[in-house]
């Protein structure tokens, strides 16, 4: 009976980490089980769960699942901010600097410029150099779901309204009179072929989850239609996980080969 009475006395709440400060640092230098005697059994970044390790580098944003007495709860909250209000207010500064220099990286002077990065690889670089080493120079890389999905769909937006632009002159043309439909067929066997030997090596010889399987070949394709396709069928983060794990990769070696092949062939 008295244990009984002393489990009821836990409780479980999950706690946003919203305090600059504690982007960066790791969970084990917080101290929080020694200090407030509370256990945190795993903490939620963007819809995936992740192992409450010491070593795991906290980021702004993150979903704290804290277990403990109300009174220890409530103490690692104000520790940690737990402010709604906090992460609505968006970090338009780290994505800026990101721009910036990813301008820069893209079109640094002195390089070819068929092995340039260009404006696409240049920033892509840049976002991941940030989401590794930002936290040491204070940058904020939180969005909100909702604004990260709206920076997405207008720039894929705009980049396809470009693409069309271009490639709308002499579309009709380059059809009927100069074998358009039989780039049509390769390039359709260059998209498929590929991913069907991939999908099938993965499936049976590696026994990737088809989960997974489904965002890794919407992440080699660099196709975010797919991707929103695989979630919805899948009903769980797997597909985005597969996703990230081979989209920065992919992104970056279809700017760097397309630039090879013109230097070395053309």
């Amino acid at each position: 009976k008295q244990w009984i009475r002393m489990e009821s006395q836990f409780i479980n709440r999950r706690i946003l980490i919203t305090k600059p400060e504690l982007n960066g640092k790791r969970l084990g230098q917080l101290k929080l089980r020694k200090l407030y005697g509370i256990n945190i059994t795993r903490i939620n970044r963007a819809g995936v769960d992740l192992v409450a390790t010491p070593h795991l580098t906290l980021q702004v944003g993150d979903r704290v699942n804290v277990v403990g007495t109300e009174t220890a709860v409530t103490n690692v909250e104000k520790v940690l901010g737990n402010s709604m209000k906090r992460l609505n207010e968006p970090n338009l500064i780290t994505i800026f600097i990101g721009i910036a220099l990813g301008i820069v990286l893209g079109s640094f002077p002195g390089i070819p410029q068929p092995v340039k990065l260009g404006l696409a690889g240049g920033p892509l670089i840049v976002a991941i150099l940030i989401s590794r080493f930002g936290y040491k120079y204070k940058l904020v890389t939180y969005t909100t779901q909702s604004a990260n999905l709206m920076l997405r769909e207008i720039g894929i937006t705009l980049f396809l309204a470009c693409v069309g632009i271009s490639a709308g002159d002499g579309f009709v043309d380059t059809i009927v009179n100069n074998g358009g439909f039989a780039w049509i067929g390769y390039g359709f066997i260059i998209t498929t072929v590929p991913l069907l030997i991939i999908g099938c090596i993965g499936r049976y010889f590696c026994k990737v989850n088809y989960f997974t399987l489904m965002g890794l070949i919407a992440g080699s394709t660099t196709d975010p239609p797919a991707l929103a396709y695989s979630n919805a069928t899948a009903g769980n983060d797997a597909p985005s996980v597969g996703y990230a794990t081979v989209y920065p990769l992919t992104m970056f070696l279809r700017v760097l080969t397309a630039q090879l092949l013109i230097l070395f062939f053309a």
